[in-house]
Protein backbone atom coordinates (compact mmCIF):
# COMPACT_ATOMS: atom_id res chain seq x y z
CA UNK A 1 0.00 0.00 0.00
CA UNK A 2 2.75 2.65 1.17
CA UNK A 3 4.43 2.08 -2.55
CA UNK A 4 1.51 2.46 -4.72
CA UNK A 5 0.92 6.06 -2.73
CA UNK A 6 4.44 6.81 -3.03
CA UNK A 7 4.62 6.23 -7.05
CA UNK A 8 1.21 8.10 -7.42
CA UNK A 9 2.61 10.97 -5.57
CA UNK A 10 6.07 10.91 -7.48
CA UNK A 11 4.18 10.85 -10.99
CA UNK A 12 2.76 13.71 -10.04
CA UNK A 13 5.24 15.47 -9.11
CA UNK A 14 7.52 14.84 -12.10
CA UNK A 15 5.12 16.04 -14.56
CA UNK A 16 5.33 19.67 -14.76
CA UNK A 17 3.92 21.78 -18.19
CA UNK A 18 6.01 24.90 -19.00
CA UNK A 19 3.85 28.09 -18.52
CA UNK A 20 4.45 31.12 -20.35
CA UNK A 21 2.76 33.74 -18.87
CA UNK A 22 1.10 35.82 -22.04
CA UNK A 23 0.09 38.65 -20.24
CA UNK A 24 4.27 40.44 -19.86
CA UNK A 25 4.63 39.00 -23.37
CA UNK A 26 6.72 41.66 -25.55
CA UNK A 27 5.07 43.29 -28.17
CA UNK A 28 6.80 42.18 -31.05
CA UNK A 29 6.49 39.15 -30.23
CA UNK A 30 2.40 39.53 -30.12
CA UNK A 31 0.51 37.32 -32.19
CA UNK A 32 -0.61 38.75 -35.33
CA UNK A 33 -4.42 38.32 -36.24
CA UNK A 34 -4.95 38.79 -39.80
CA UNK A 35 -8.12 40.50 -40.07
CA UNK A 36 -9.92 41.02 -43.56
CA UNK A 37 -7.58 38.61 -46.00
CA UNK A 38 -8.98 38.59 -48.76
CA UNK A 39 -11.31 41.84 -48.99
CA UNK A 40 -10.94 44.16 -51.87
CA UNK A 41 -12.10 47.62 -51.48
CA UNK A 42 -14.68 48.00 -54.17
CA UNK A 43 -15.18 52.03 -53.66
CA UNK A 44 -12.23 54.17 -55.12
CA UNK A 45 -10.94 56.04 -51.47
CA UNK A 46 -9.84 59.67 -53.63
CA UNK A 47 -12.13 61.87 -52.04
CA UNK A 48 -15.31 63.43 -54.20
CA UNK A 49 -15.07 61.42 -57.21
CA UNK A 50 -17.17 58.67 -59.32
CA UNK A 51 -17.79 55.46 -58.25
CA UNK A 52 -15.29 53.56 -61.72
CA UNK A 53 -14.35 50.38 -62.05
CA UNK A 54 -14.00 47.52 -59.10
CA UNK A 55 -14.54 43.80 -59.47
CA UNK A 56 -18.86 43.75 -59.16
CA UNK A 57 -19.61 42.14 -62.49
CA UNK A 58 -22.29 43.75 -64.19
CA UNK A 59 -25.80 42.21 -64.62
CA UNK A 60 -27.20 42.51 -68.17
CA UNK A 61 -31.30 43.28 -68.77
CA UNK A 62 -33.02 40.12 -69.92
CA UNK A 63 -34.40 39.66 -73.26
CA UNK A 64 -37.90 41.19 -73.46
CA UNK A 65 -40.28 38.26 -74.42
CA UNK A 66 -44.05 39.40 -74.53
CA UNK A 67 -46.30 36.84 -72.82
CA UNK A 68 -49.17 35.04 -74.72
CA UNK A 69 -52.08 36.38 -73.34
CA UNK A 70 -54.24 34.28 -76.06
CA UNK A 71 -52.76 31.04 -74.14
CA UNK A 72 -54.98 28.29 -73.18
CA UNK A 73 -54.65 28.90 -69.91
CA UNK A 74 -55.61 32.78 -70.01
CA UNK A 75 -57.99 32.33 -72.28
CA UNK A 76 -60.18 30.25 -70.78
CA UNK A 77 -59.80 31.97 -67.27
CA UNK A 78 -63.25 32.02 -65.48
CA UNK A 79 -65.31 30.63 -68.22
CA UNK A 80 -67.08 28.88 -65.77
CA UNK A 81 -68.41 31.43 -63.79
CA UNK A 82 -71.68 32.56 -64.66
CA UNK A 83 -72.50 29.25 -65.33
CA UNK A 84 -75.00 28.50 -63.37
CA UNK A 85 -76.85 32.66 -64.50
CA UNK A 86 -76.30 31.60 -68.12
CA UNK A 87 -76.53 27.88 -68.11
CA UNK A 88 -79.12 25.33 -67.67
CA UNK A 89 -80.66 23.56 -64.90
CA UNK A 90 -78.75 20.32 -65.50
CA UNK A 91 -75.40 22.52 -65.03
CA UNK A 92 -74.47 23.68 -61.70
CA UNK A 93 -71.12 25.46 -60.49
CA UNK A 94 -70.15 22.44 -58.22
CA UNK A 95 -69.79 20.01 -60.73
CA UNK A 96 -67.45 22.30 -62.65
CA UNK A 97 -64.79 22.53 -60.19
CA UNK A 98 -62.20 20.55 -61.30
CA UNK A 99 -59.48 21.98 -59.53
CA UNK A 100 -61.23 21.13 -56.05
CA UNK A 101 -61.09 18.01 -54.39
CA UNK A 102 -64.08 15.58 -53.99
CA UNK A 103 -64.97 15.87 -50.69
CA UNK A 104 -65.02 20.21 -50.60
CA UNK A 105 -66.99 19.93 -54.23
CA UNK A 106 -70.23 22.24 -53.14
CA UNK A 107 -70.23 21.22 -49.36
CA UNK A 108 -70.41 24.04 -46.82
CA UNK A 109 -69.27 23.75 -43.35
CA UNK A 110 -66.63 23.90 -40.76
CA UNK A 111 -63.19 21.98 -40.66
CA UNK A 112 -64.21 19.46 -38.20
CA UNK A 113 -67.56 18.60 -40.46
CA UNK A 114 -64.73 19.06 -43.80
CA UNK A 115 -62.79 16.23 -42.24
CA UNK A 116 -65.59 13.69 -41.18
CA UNK A 117 -66.58 14.02 -45.04
CA UNK A 118 -63.12 13.42 -45.84
CA UNK A 119 -62.49 10.43 -43.73
CA UNK A 120 -65.50 8.62 -45.04
CA UNK A 121 -64.40 9.45 -48.48
CA UNK A 122 -60.96 8.21 -48.43
CA UNK A 123 -61.36 5.54 -45.67
CA UNK A 124 -62.69 3.16 -48.77
CA UNK A 125 -59.65 3.33 -50.47
CA UNK A 126 -55.34 3.23 -50.19
CA UNK A 127 -55.19 6.47 -48.45
CA UNK A 128 -54.98 4.80 -45.13
CA UNK A 129 -52.53 2.12 -46.31
CA UNK A 130 -50.92 4.67 -48.76
CA UNK A 131 -50.26 7.60 -46.17
CA UNK A 132 -50.13 6.77 -42.64
CA UNK A 133 -49.00 9.19 -41.37
CA UNK A 134 -51.50 11.65 -42.71
CA UNK A 135 -53.99 9.35 -41.95
CA UNK A 136 -53.05 9.44 -38.09
CA UNK A 137 -52.61 13.07 -38.00
CA UNK A 138 -56.20 13.61 -39.52
CA UNK A 139 -57.58 11.34 -36.93
CA UNK A 140 -55.78 13.63 -34.17
CA UNK A 141 -56.92 16.51 -35.56
CA UNK A 142 -60.69 15.27 -35.62
CA UNK A 143 -60.29 13.47 -32.03
CA UNK A 144 -59.16 17.32 -31.14
CA UNK A 145 -61.94 18.61 -33.11
CA UNK A 146 -64.54 16.78 -31.50
CA UNK A 147 -63.50 17.30 -28.19
CA UNK A 148 -63.25 21.27 -28.51
CA UNK A 149 -66.44 21.17 -30.20
CA UNK A 150 -68.26 18.94 -26.88
CA UNK A 151 -66.43 21.39 -24.13
CA UNK A 152 -66.13 24.54 -25.71
CA UNK A 153 -69.08 25.61 -27.39
CA UNK A 154 -72.61 25.93 -26.57
CA UNK A 155 -75.41 23.17 -27.62
CA UNK A 156 -77.68 24.30 -29.34
CA UNK A 157 -81.30 22.31 -29.03
CA UNK A 158 -82.74 21.18 -32.21
CA UNK A 159 -85.99 23.01 -33.73
CA UNK A 160 -88.67 20.98 -33.47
Amino acid sequence: MLKLTNFISTTIKAWNPQLTSVRFRYWANKKRIIRDYGYEEKIDQKGLLAHTGGTIPVKEMPIYRPTDSWAERKALFGQNDYIDILGNESLSPTTIMYNVPMWLRGFKGNEFQVLLRKKKMLERGVFPIARPTKWNLMHKRIRYLHRFLNQKTRATLPRV
